[in-house]
Protein backbone atom coordinates (compact mmCIF):
# COMPACT_ATOMS: atom_id res chain seq x y z
CA UNK A 1 0.00 0.00 0.00
CA UNK A 2 1.18 3.53 -1.08
CA UNK A 3 2.52 5.30 1.71
CA UNK A 4 0.14 8.27 2.74
CA UNK A 5 1.36 12.21 1.72
CA UNK A 6 1.35 13.92 5.06
CA UNK A 7 -0.94 16.73 5.55
CA UNK A 8 0.69 20.12 4.67
CA UNK A 9 0.37 22.93 7.52
CA UNK A 10 -1.71 25.77 6.71
CA UNK A 11 -0.32 29.47 5.98
CA UNK A 12 -3.18 31.30 7.42
CA UNK A 13 -3.59 29.03 10.23
CA UNK A 14 -2.88 30.37 13.87
CA UNK A 15 -1.87 29.37 16.09
CA UNK A 16 -0.67 26.33 13.49
CA UNK A 17 -2.09 22.87 14.23
CA UNK A 18 -0.54 20.09 15.69
CA UNK A 19 2.01 17.72 13.41
CA UNK A 20 1.83 14.33 13.88
CA UNK A 21 3.89 12.14 12.46
CA UNK A 22 2.28 9.33 9.92
CA UNK A 23 3.73 5.51 10.07
CA UNK A 24 3.26 3.42 7.43
CA UNK A 25 -0.42 1.60 6.56
CA UNK A 26 0.19 -2.54 7.54
CA UNK A 27 -2.26 -4.57 5.72
CA UNK A 28 -3.96 -6.66 8.44
CA UNK A 29 -4.89 -10.17 8.26
CA UNK A 30 -6.38 -13.41 10.55
CA UNK A 31 -3.23 -14.47 10.93
CA UNK A 32 -1.61 -11.12 11.75
CA UNK A 33 -4.71 -9.24 13.88
CA UNK A 34 -4.05 -7.52 16.79
CA UNK A 35 -6.73 -5.97 18.39
CA UNK A 36 -6.55 -2.18 19.82
CA UNK A 37 -5.89 -1.87 23.13
CA UNK A 38 -7.90 1.00 23.86
CA UNK A 39 -7.85 0.89 27.67
CA UNK A 40 -4.41 1.68 27.21
CA UNK A 41 -5.05 4.86 25.07
CA UNK A 42 -7.69 5.81 27.69
CA UNK A 43 -5.18 5.45 30.44
CA UNK A 44 -2.26 7.44 28.22
CA UNK A 45 -5.13 10.49 27.88
CA UNK A 46 -6.41 10.72 31.22
CA UNK A 47 -2.19 10.54 32.25
CA UNK A 48 -1.42 13.54 30.07
CA UNK A 49 -4.69 15.50 30.70
CA UNK A 50 -4.01 14.82 34.61
CA UNK A 51 -0.48 16.13 34.07
CA UNK A 52 -1.15 19.36 32.30
CA UNK A 53 -3.74 20.13 35.04
CA UNK A 54 -1.70 19.60 37.57
CA UNK A 55 1.62 21.14 35.78
CA UNK A 56 -1.16 24.60 35.37
CA UNK A 57 -1.79 24.37 39.07
CA UNK A 58 1.71 24.42 40.53
CA UNK A 59 2.54 27.23 38.60
CA UNK A 60 3.01 30.44 41.01
CA UNK A 61 -0.19 32.27 40.37
CA UNK A 62 0.02 36.20 39.97
CA UNK A 63 -1.19 38.81 42.73
CA UNK A 64 -4.81 39.39 41.54
CA UNK A 65 -6.84 42.99 42.27
CA UNK A 66 -10.55 44.07 42.19
CA UNK A 67 -11.52 47.18 41.42
CA UNK A 68 -13.97 50.06 42.98
CA UNK A 69 -15.76 52.82 40.47
CA UNK A 70 -15.47 56.60 42.34
CA UNK A 71 -16.81 58.21 39.49
CA UNK A 72 -18.06 57.69 35.92
CA UNK A 73 -16.93 60.26 32.99
CA UNK A 74 -19.07 60.79 29.75
CA UNK A 75 -17.33 59.17 26.41
CA UNK A 76 -17.97 58.96 22.77
CA UNK A 77 -19.84 55.78 22.43
CA UNK A 78 -18.29 55.87 18.11
CA UNK A 79 -14.90 55.81 19.34
CA UNK A 80 -13.04 52.72 18.23
CA UNK A 81 -10.40 53.48 21.49
CA UNK A 82 -6.65 52.46 20.98
CA UNK A 83 -4.43 54.81 22.77
CA UNK A 84 -5.75 56.71 26.05
CA UNK A 85 -3.80 59.11 28.19
CA UNK A 86 -4.46 61.97 30.84
CA UNK A 87 -1.80 64.67 30.34
CA UNK A 88 -1.92 68.74 30.65
CA UNK A 89 -5.16 68.53 31.86
CA UNK A 90 -7.04 66.93 29.07
CA UNK A 91 -7.12 63.98 27.70
CA UNK A 92 -5.83 62.33 24.84
CA UNK A 93 -7.15 59.71 22.42
CA UNK A 94 -6.25 57.70 19.37
CA UNK A 95 -9.33 56.04 18.00
CA UNK A 96 -9.31 53.31 15.02
CA UNK A 97 -10.86 51.63 12.42
CA UNK A 98 -9.70 52.26 8.70
CA UNK A 99 -12.01 55.64 8.08
CA UNK A 100 -12.78 56.19 11.33
CA UNK A 101 -9.68 56.92 12.54
CA UNK A 102 -8.46 59.98 14.52
CA UNK A 103 -6.41 61.81 17.17
CA UNK A 104 -8.53 63.94 19.63
CA UNK A 105 -8.16 66.28 22.68
CA UNK A 106 -10.79 65.53 25.11
CA UNK A 107 -12.10 67.47 28.39
CA UNK A 108 -12.64 64.66 30.70
CA UNK A 109 -15.31 66.21 32.99
CA UNK A 110 -17.73 66.92 30.02
CA UNK A 111 -16.67 64.32 27.39
CA UNK A 112 -16.67 67.14 24.96
CA UNK A 113 -13.86 67.03 21.74
CA UNK A 114 -12.16 69.65 21.67
CA UNK A 115 -10.44 69.15 18.92
CA UNK A 116 -10.06 66.55 16.63
CA UNK A 117 -8.18 65.39 14.06
CA UNK A 118 -9.03 62.52 11.11
CA UNK A 119 -6.08 60.03 9.88
CA UNK A 120 -6.48 59.44 6.36
CA UNK A 121 -8.50 56.32 5.44
CA UNK A 122 -5.80 53.97 4.65
CA UNK A 123 -4.38 53.99 8.27
CA UNK A 124 -5.79 52.52 11.38
CA UNK A 125 -5.33 54.34 14.78
CA UNK A 126 -4.17 52.65 17.32
CA UNK A 127 -2.03 53.87 20.84
CA UNK A 128 -0.78 56.91 21.53
CA UNK A 129 1.03 59.42 24.53
CA UNK A 130 2.31 62.21 25.58
CA UNK A 131 6.24 63.07 25.73
CA UNK A 132 6.72 66.40 26.55
CA UNK A 133 5.15 68.95 24.04
CA UNK A 134 4.48 66.01 21.46
CA UNK A 135 2.11 63.54 20.66
CA UNK A 136 2.90 60.32 19.58
CA UNK A 137 0.19 57.96 17.31
CA UNK A 138 0.96 54.21 15.62
CA UNK A 139 -1.01 53.09 13.50
CA UNK A 140 -1.80 49.58 13.26
CA UNK A 141 0.14 47.35 9.86
CA UNK A 142 0.68 50.54 8.02
CA UNK A 143 4.15 51.02 10.35
CA UNK A 144 3.67 54.51 10.20
CA UNK A 145 4.19 56.81 13.50
CA UNK A 146 2.34 60.21 13.46
CA UNK A 147 3.99 62.78 15.39
CA UNK A 148 2.06 66.02 16.70
CA UNK A 149 1.77 69.46 18.34
CA UNK A 150 -0.94 69.65 21.20
CA UNK A 151 -2.42 71.84 18.60
CA UNK A 152 -2.84 68.75 16.58
CA UNK A 153 -1.02 69.87 14.09
CA UNK A 154 1.24 67.48 12.80
CA UNK A 155 5.20 67.82 12.87
CA UNK A 156 6.77 64.21 11.40
CA UNK A 157 6.27 61.06 11.08
CA UNK A 158 8.75 57.71 10.89
CA UNK A 159 8.18 54.51 9.76
CA UNK A 160 8.78 51.29 11.79
CA UNK A 161 8.38 47.74 10.90
CA UNK A 162 5.62 45.30 12.17
CA UNK A 163 2.92 46.08 13.78
CA UNK A 164 1.68 48.77 16.05
CA UNK A 165 -0.67 48.11 19.52
CA UNK A 166 -0.11 50.16 22.29
CA UNK A 167 2.04 53.04 22.76
CA UNK A 168 3.12 55.08 26.22
CA UNK A 169 6.40 56.59 27.86
CA UNK A 170 8.58 56.40 30.57
CA UNK A 171 9.32 60.01 29.99
CA UNK A 172 12.47 59.21 28.50
CA UNK A 173 12.03 56.46 25.80
CA UNK A 174 8.54 55.43 24.07
CA UNK A 175 7.51 51.97 25.01
CA UNK A 176 5.03 50.03 22.27
CA UNK A 177 3.43 46.47 22.29
CA UNK A 178 2.70 44.78 19.22
CA UNK A 179 0.20 42.17 19.70
CA UNK A 180 2.69 39.79 20.82
CA UNK A 181 4.69 39.00 24.49
CA UNK A 182 7.14 41.47 23.13
CA UNK A 183 7.19 45.53 24.70
CA UNK A 184 10.26 47.35 22.82
CA UNK A 185 11.69 50.71 24.10
CA UNK A 186 12.42 53.31 21.15
CA UNK A 187 14.29 56.44 20.56
CA UNK A 188 11.48 59.22 20.40
CA UNK A 189 13.93 61.31 17.87
CA UNK A 190 14.20 58.38 15.93
CA UNK A 191 11.97 55.97 16.66
CA UNK A 192 14.46 53.08 16.40
CA UNK A 193 14.56 50.32 18.69
CA UNK A 194 16.91 50.69 21.96
CA UNK A 195 16.03 47.18 23.57
CA UNK A 196 12.96 44.82 24.15
CA UNK A 197 11.50 43.07 27.11
CA UNK A 198 9.48 39.57 26.84
CA UNK A 199 6.50 40.31 29.62
CA UNK A 200 6.12 36.72 31.47
CA UNK A 201 3.54 35.41 34.27
CA UNK A 202 5.10 33.76 37.34
CA UNK A 203 6.50 30.05 35.95
CA UNK A 204 7.97 31.92 33.20
CA UNK A 205 5.24 31.77 30.54
CA UNK A 206 4.71 34.42 28.17
CA UNK A 207 2.03 36.30 27.85
CA UNK A 208 0.87 37.59 24.50
CA UNK A 209 -2.03 39.56 23.09
CA UNK A 210 -1.12 43.13 24.80
CA UNK A 211 -2.42 45.96 23.90
CA UNK A 212 -3.28 49.39 25.06
CA UNK A 213 -0.77 50.93 27.41
CA UNK A 214 0.03 52.98 29.94
CA UNK A 215 2.98 54.18 32.26
CA UNK A 216 2.75 54.88 36.12
CA UNK A 217 4.58 54.08 38.64
CA UNK A 218 7.27 52.62 37.38
CA UNK A 219 5.38 50.11 35.74
CA UNK A 220 3.58 49.40 32.49
CA UNK A 221 -0.11 48.87 32.55
CA UNK A 222 -1.55 46.67 29.38
CA UNK A 223 -4.79 45.62 28.24
CA UNK A 224 -5.11 42.13 27.70
CA UNK A 225 -6.75 41.96 24.09
CA UNK A 226 -10.35 40.60 24.04
CA UNK A 227 -10.74 40.35 27.71
CA UNK A 228 -11.53 42.31 31.32
CA UNK A 229 -8.25 42.02 32.43
CA UNK A 230 -4.54 43.96 32.50
CA UNK A 231 -1.54 42.94 33.58
CA UNK A 232 1.06 45.66 35.65
CA UNK A 233 4.09 44.87 34.19
CA UNK A 234 7.86 45.33 35.84
CA UNK A 235 9.38 47.18 33.20
CA UNK A 236 13.10 45.79 34.27
CA UNK A 237 12.46 42.10 33.37
CA UNK A 238 9.12 41.94 32.20
CA UNK A 239 7.72 40.42 34.60
CA UNK A 240 4.06 40.13 35.71
CA UNK A 241 3.51 42.02 39.17
CA UNK A 242 -0.32 42.17 38.96
CA UNK A 243 -3.57 41.24 37.29
CA UNK A 244 -6.13 43.87 37.60
CA UNK A 245 -9.84 41.97 36.66
CA UNK A 246 -11.89 44.60 35.41
CA UNK A 247 -15.28 42.03 34.98
CA UNK A 248 -18.29 43.82 35.62
CA UNK A 249 -17.20 47.13 35.32
CA UNK A 250 -18.60 47.27 31.49
CA UNK A 251 -21.13 45.14 31.53
CA UNK A 252 -21.42 42.23 28.64
CA UNK A 253 -24.97 42.93 28.66
CA UNK A 254 -24.44 46.65 27.52
CA UNK A 255 -21.90 46.42 24.86
CA UNK A 256 -22.03 45.65 21.15
CA UNK A 257 -20.34 43.13 19.43
CA UNK A 258 -17.01 44.57 19.11
CA UNK A 259 -16.89 46.57 22.39
CA UNK A 260 -13.92 45.00 24.19
CA UNK A 261 -12.03 47.12 26.98
CA UNK A 262 -9.41 48.93 25.76
CA UNK A 263 -7.83 52.23 27.01
CA UNK A 264 -6.11 52.98 30.41
CA UNK A 265 -4.90 56.54 31.80
CA UNK A 266 -4.41 57.91 35.33
CA UNK A 267 -5.55 60.90 36.41
CA UNK A 268 -2.36 62.49 38.07
CA UNK A 269 -4.74 64.82 40.17
CA UNK A 270 -5.97 61.86 41.82
CA UNK A 271 -3.77 58.90 41.18
CA UNK A 272 -6.88 57.23 40.35
CA UNK A 273 -7.06 54.95 37.25
CA UNK A 274 -9.09 55.66 34.83
CA UNK A 275 -10.38 52.52 32.48
CA UNK A 276 -12.79 52.88 29.07
CA UNK A 277 -13.15 50.49 25.88
CA UNK A 278 -13.92 50.40 22.36
CA UNK A 279 -17.37 51.88 21.66
CA UNK A 280 -17.98 52.27 24.96
CA UNK A 281 -20.26 55.46 26.28
CA UNK A 282 -17.83 55.88 29.50
CA UNK A 283 -15.16 56.15 31.26
CA UNK A 284 -14.52 54.58 34.90
CA UNK A 285 -12.20 56.29 37.40
CA UNK A 286 -11.73 53.22 39.60
CA UNK A 287 -9.66 52.25 42.68
CA UNK A 288 -7.77 49.54 42.85
CA UNK A 289 -7.59 46.75 45.54
CA UNK A 290 -5.99 43.41 46.59
CA UNK A 291 -8.41 39.77 46.35
CA UNK A 292 -8.26 38.36 49.57
CA UNK A 293 -6.82 34.58 48.76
Amino acid sequence: MAKPKPRRRSKKSFPPPAETKQSESKTIDRNDYRPMRWDLVVLFVVISLGGSYLFLWLIPKNDRYTYEVIQTYDHDPKAFTQGLVFDDGFLWESTGRYGQSSVRKIDLESGEILKKVDLSEDYFGEGLTVLGDKIYQITWKAGKAFVHDKELEKITEFKYPGQGWGLTTDGIDLIMSNGTAEIKYLDPETFKEKRSIWVKKKGGLRAGQLNELEYANNRIYANLYQTDLVYEINPGNGAITKIIDLSGLWPSKDRPIDGILNGIAINPDSGKFLFTGKLCPKIYEVRLSKVAE
